[in-house]
């Protein structure tokens, strides 16, 4: 029972008595009490032996717990749940009978006490028919489809369980990525290559001889590396932690849809002429009012000008709203300046939707000035914003005088 005890309390404890030092990072991850765990790894890291740790440390000390690993596929899921049971069977003579399996195959362990781990492939329609999960864990989860996860957070909302996340990057793109870059309810572990003992620097001088340095920083560097050809490659250099003391004149965009999405970013602007982004509407087949309701008030706002009507239906609703410059490479220009400058910063986790078009929207093709006519809703918002505040700025520049 002293044994028992002491995996319950120390779950690297499972590593040790199965033979594994666990490095320090995983020592880290195993110990963490957060019910969000976002881990972004280097490949052979050891994340798979982190992750069957933790479903096996959920699955033993509580009575019928259950216990799902998903991947982008079942042989993913099953490599995982392999080490789970390879663990199982390390620990079970020091556990006794409290961890004593009564079912075991290639997607599933069952023990004594009713607790479950499940292996399932990547796919919306196998979450289904569970409930109450006490902890999900998601493997490769820059590969997992949106839907999956989205299908997949509603079932912790009654049995209050984990959600782990693991994965190495896959560009700026996808869910896993919104959520390192702007999730604010994750305890975030970044594990690159150095932090692991077991891959060496030579080897790592091979991968990049034979692969390339962007191969080399995405699989081994936690890099999420730029899609080729982005408006604005740097632009998550932008977010930021905290607005606290942020103050200054409210301000606004305003990009237009009914299909389309109607996007509004909206923020401050600060006395040294730094503009701040607290804030964001992005929904589809809303009438205007019910957008003007969401929207904050005291607030200066640009707008696409191709939508007079609205424009007017929101001066008469008490909003003050001005017609926007539409001159797309201009407001591409401003935007830049602004990134480039540090004058424009977002509140990490309040503008996704902007965050997340910013990671795809991209010129046409190599050499072209034209963006691609998608991912641009909320952009367009804050173009629309940074030319009306950068109006005379941008006429010194064109004039050539020093701004």
């Amino acid at each position: 029972m002293k044994s028992a005890l002491a995996a319950m309390l120390d779950p690297a404890m499972l590593l040790v008595r199965a033979g594994v030092k666990p490095d320090a990072w995983q020592a880290r991850v195993l110990r963490s009490r957060a019910s969000r765990l976002l881990l972004c790894c280097s490949r052979q890291a050891g994340k798979s032996t982190v992750t069957a740790a933790l479903a096996l440390h959920a699955a033993l000390f509580r009575r019928n717990a259950l216990v799902l690993l998903l991947a982008p596929s079942l042989r993913q899921s099953r490599e995982i749940h392999a080490k789970c049971m390879a663990l199982h069977a390390a620990n079970a003579p020091l556990l006794g009978s409290w961890g004593k399996a009564a079912r075991q195959t290639r997607d599933e362990l069952v023990l004594g006490h009713g607790s479950r781990v499940l292996a399932l492939p990547g796919a919306e329609a196998t979450l289904r028919g569970f409930s109450g999960p006490g902890l999900i864990a998601l493997d490769e989860a820059s590969r997992i489809p949106d839907a999956l996860y989205a299908a997949a957070r509603p079932m912790l909302a009654v049995s209050q369980g984990r959600l782990v996340a693991l994965s190495t990057p896959f560009g700026r793109q996808g869910w896993f990525w919104r959520e390192w870059a702007t999730g604010t309810a994750w305890e975030r572990h970044e594990i690159p290559w150095t932090l692991c003992p077991r891959i060496a620097p030579d080897f790592i001088g091979e991968e990049r001889h034979a692969l390339g340095d962007a191969w080399v920083e995405q699989e081994y560097a936690c890099s999420f590396g730029a899609l080729t050809g982005l408006v604005y490659p740097n632009f998550a250099q932008s977010l930021h932690d905290s607005t606290a003391l942020v103050s200054g004149e409210a301000v606004g965009g305003i990009d237009f849809g009914w299909r389309n999405p109607f996007a509004a970013v909206w923020g401050v602007r600060t006395r040294d002429d730094v503009l701040w982004l607290v804030g964001e509407r992005y929904r589809s087949r809303a009438p205007l009012f019910e957008h003007a309701r969401a929207l904050p008030g005291k607030t200066l706002w640009y707008a696409d000008p191709a939508g007079r009507t609205e424009i007017e239906e929101l001066r008469a609703a008490g909003i003050k709203v001005w017609p926007g410059n539409n001159t797309l490479s201009g407001g591409i220009a401003a935007v830049t300046a602004r990134l480039e400058t540090g004058r424009l910063k977002v509140a990490r986790g309040a503008c996704p939707e902007l965050v997340r078009e910013a990671g795809l929207y991209r010129y046409e093709a190599a050499g072209s000035e034209t963006p691609l006519d998608r991912d641009n809703h909320a952009l367009a918002a804050l173009r629309y914003l940074v030319m009306g505040l950068d109006a005379g700025r941008m006429g010194k520049l064109r004039s050539g005088l020093k701004v």
